[in-house]
């Protein structure tokens, strides 16, 4: 599979999913992508102190608070932010994760829950740098679009394994 059909096939999941399946999936997913260790490599001239606090606590409790607490996080991560470019990849990956999540919350967009996949493919391939004609070649990509099918269409494993006579 390549990278333009595991697209696709994720889109085509996100939007067959049934409430509760993109839900779980969503808090799964952007649980893995607010992870404490993608924090660690922020120099501390890149953020502020309360933008380091806000993004750190939005991230330690992105399942207990609101959109408007995240909402109010955002402001003071975005004004906390003093580099013009070139901020840490996970800060980078933890900030966007918590944006999608935040429209999820507020707008109930299931566009936002498939860039949160999106995220998490691009933070595998960052790991393992992937084969975008082969995308799945890798043990750890594998794992990961079967972690996203397993969610958001939990009878697909089953209906692979009936067809079989």
């Amino acid at each position: 599979m390549n990278y333009s059909e595991l697209e696709a096939d994720v889109l085509r999941l996100v939007v067959g999913a049934t409430e509760g399946g993109v839900r779980a999936f969503g808090e799964e997913t952007v649980i893995r992508l607010v992870r404490p260790e993608l924090l660690r490599g922020a120099a501390e001239d890149e953020l502020t102190e309360e933008a380091r606090t806000a993004l750190t606590t939005a991230c330690a409790n992105v399942l207990r608070i609101s959109a408007a607490q995240l909402h109010d996080a955002f402001a003071t991560i975005y004004d906390g932010i003093v580099v013009d470019d070139d901020l840490d990849t996970g800060v980078l990956t933890a900030i966007g994760a918590l944006a999608h999540w935040h429209t999820y919350l507020e707008q109930n967009r299931r566009g936002e829950l498939y860039e949160l996949a999106i995220r998490s493919i691009e933070d595998i391939d960052h790991e393992v740098s992937a084969d975008l004609d082969d995308i799945l070649a890798t043990p750890e990509m594998a794992a990961e679009y079967e972690r996203i099918r397993r969610l958001l269409d939990p009878g697909a494993g089953q209906e692979r394994g009936t067809h079989c006579v």
